[in-house]
């Protein structure tokens, strides 16, 4: 159906995402090669951590997932589940909460992607590395050609996110192949053995470990947020999350084994581990090239999940602006496109001048890492109405039809993957709120973080508290945005 927000007939979404698409939409978008570093770094025991993260998060999110979006396959995705378990002030939060998170996380995938690109013409260009122009020049080239494409429509757009899956999927298999190659030649550099898989939960540094191994795999809610937007979104989103869902895990798993089968899991770098770990491998089986080829990959793969996630996010406030809750201008489609331009425009350039800040000095670049701090506990909390709101949906029968795939085992199996997807979303908000062990004013970290927190939350409820005035007067809108 079309939608009317200015009196008039608005032009309708297309289409344009098949199964092959959101497959790959989901790989680039949850798959962030650059978690195999952070998790090598643990050592052995983050293994262990990964095969726990996927029982108890990845696979009840996925699950939830796709009950809930073959309850209500509109677009908006979890904005939808949320106004229709608990109304619309939560669903504001909560698609607010993405947002406004994902403004601050996108410049630190921006700075990454920056540091994997150095490699490409192996040392002529590490120097680069820290110098703020050509990582301010690099982000904001990158941010605005994936905004320009996303106006241009999504049938464009998604190849930029499949070339970066394709990317993330060969890197992943050379990743297995090259830690095999050295196994077998050369022997494991980190030794794997039963007593160093074994985590160590004794500690609440631990249970921060767990919890960002867990958020790793965060991201499959993405794609039902262009639920207007994929063809026969019923069947194609649980198709997409079970194909896309067993890749990454197999990934994860066995490419963080392969990184510690490859190099010493102390000497792994954070950013360039995986172009170090293959370089390495290269080097010693007399294949000079392999680095760069990591690092031309990972580069691609870094597009493509910046790609994915700037098409989902944009269309919360596009959403929310038919809701009334933001201002209009924001439920705008494209006169020819039929894209909500101006929720990209507006978008691309608030995350311009966060990433301009961050590069900016050390006073603004201290007061970025506090935003980094304050964006995931802000994403931590549509993961939480996600899973709060799929057992409202389900006794109330919302969406109840011939089309719904349930969580299997009923009531209970529903609050069980339900309950541990939001314990662990919980556990990772908490540890989210420690201060850094190495902090001297933990309670001014706190405060920092959780005040920040509240004024963001304060902006958007001020947008809410006038659109909500400013409905009431008017007539009502369309619950779901259709597709053509």
């Amino acid at each position: 159906m079309s939608i009317d927000v200015a009196g008039g007939s608005a032009p309708k979404l297309h289409r344009a995402l098949g199964l092959r698409d959101l497959v790959l939409f989901n790989i680039a978008a949850v798959l962030g090669l650059r978690w195999l570093s952070v998790a090598a770094q643990i050592g052995p025991s983050s293994l262990a951590l990964w095969a726990l993260a996927l029982l108890v998060f990845f696979l009840p999110l996925g699950l939830t997932v796709v009950e809930a979006s073959s309850r209500l396959p509109g677009e908006g995705g979890f904005y939808l589940w949320s106004k229709a378990a608990f109304g619309d002030l939560h669903a504001f939060i909560a698609g607010w909460s993405y947002w406004v998170g994902n403004l601050v996380f996108f410049p630190s995938l921006l700075l990454f992607g920056a540091g994997i690109a150095v490699y490409v013409a192996g040392d002529r260009w590490l120097p680069l590395g820290g110098n703020p122009v050509y990582n301010g020049v690099f982000g904001l080239a990158v941010l605005w050609g994936a905004t320009l494409l996303n106006i241009y429509g999504l049938q464009r757009a998604k190849w930029l996110q499949n070339v970066g899956a394709i990317a993330t999927w060969v890197i992943a298999v050379a990743i297995v192949l090259a830690g095999m190659a050295a196994w077998f030649r050369f022997g494991a550099a980190t030794p794997i053995t039963a007593s160093n898989l074994k985590p160590d939960f004794g500690s609440f540094a631990a249970l921060a470990t767990f919890a960002t191994i867990a958020l790793a795999y965060e991201g499959m809610e993405l794609g039902p947020v262009l639920g207007g937007e994929i063809r026969e979104p019923r069947k194609t989103i649980p198709r997409a999350v079970a194909i896309a869902g067993a890749f990454i895990a197999l990934a994860y798993i066995t490419g963080t084994a392969a990184l510690l089968v490859a190099l010493p899991h102390k000497h792994i770098d954070l950013i360039a581990g995986i172009p170090q770990a293959l370089a390495s491998v290269g080097d010693r089986l007399g294949l000079a090239w392999f680095g760069v080829a990591a690092a031309v990959l990972l580069t691609l793969s870094q597009l493509g999940g910046l790609g994915a996630w700037i098409t989902g996010t944009a269309r919360l406030p596009f959403v929310v602006g038919i809701d009334r809750y933001l201002p209009k201008p924001m439920a705008k489609l494209h006169p020819q496109h039929a894209t909500p331009h101006v929720a990209l425009l507006i978008q691309a350039a608030i995350v311009s001048v966060v990433l301009l800040g961050a590069l900016s000095g050390s006073t603004i670049h201290q007061s970025y890492l506090i935003l980094i701090d304050m964006t995931q506990i802000l994403t931590f909390i549509p993961l939480l109405y996600i899973f709060a709101s799929l057992p409202v949906l389900r006794r109330g029968r919302i969406g109840e039809g011939d089309g719904v795939i349930k969580v299997p085992g009923g009531a209970a199996g529903c609050w069980l993957v339900c309950g541990a997807g939001f314990a662990v979303t919980l556990l990772a908000l908490v540890t989210s709120l420690a201060p850094p062990a190495h902090d001297q004013h933990p309670a001014l970290f706190f405060l920092k973080v959780g005040g920040g927190c509240a004024l963001l939350l304060g902006i958007g409820m001020a947008f809410y508290l006038r659109g909500h005035r400013g409905w009431r007067a008017e007539r009502p809108v369309p619950d779901i945005v259709e597709g053509s």
